[in-house]
């Protein structure tokens, strides 16, 4: 999972790519990363989907963890640009019951400021 961050006005957006999955690797996870900028003292996070091409049950956990930090830190954070197989994996493990998802970044942005 190869990801870069960047920011626009007070929101820190995490554009992912790749895989969200249990590797043999240590790979950074979403968690981790999310953590990094709370510890940061960002408190507006964006998890771009927009080039992830597949989430399993290890990736599901991982996005929900980063979630409960940073609900634990006072923030807030949201996904924007799943495609149709990543939004049905959310939707199945509940996910899009807990994290606010939107269809593009502008989106997901407004509903931030």
């Amino acid at each position: 999972m190869l990801f870069g961050v960047r920011e626009k006005g007070d929101v820190t957006i995490l554009d992912l790519a790749g895989e969200i999955r249990l590797t043999a690797e240590n790979a950074p996870s979403v968690q981790a990363s999310v953590k990094d900028q709370l510890a940061a003292g960002k408190k507006k996070i964006l998890l771009n989907f927009d080039k992830v091409d597949f989430l399993d049950s290890y990736g599901v956990g991982d996005v929900l963890a980063a979630y409960v930090s940073t609900q634990e830190k006072g923030g807030k954070l949201k996904v924007c640009h799943l495609s149709s197989k990543i939004w049905l994996i959310f939707n199945y493990s509940g996910l899009t019951r807990i994290i606010e998802t939107f269809d593009t970044e502008d989106q997901a942005l407004e509903s931030l400021a």
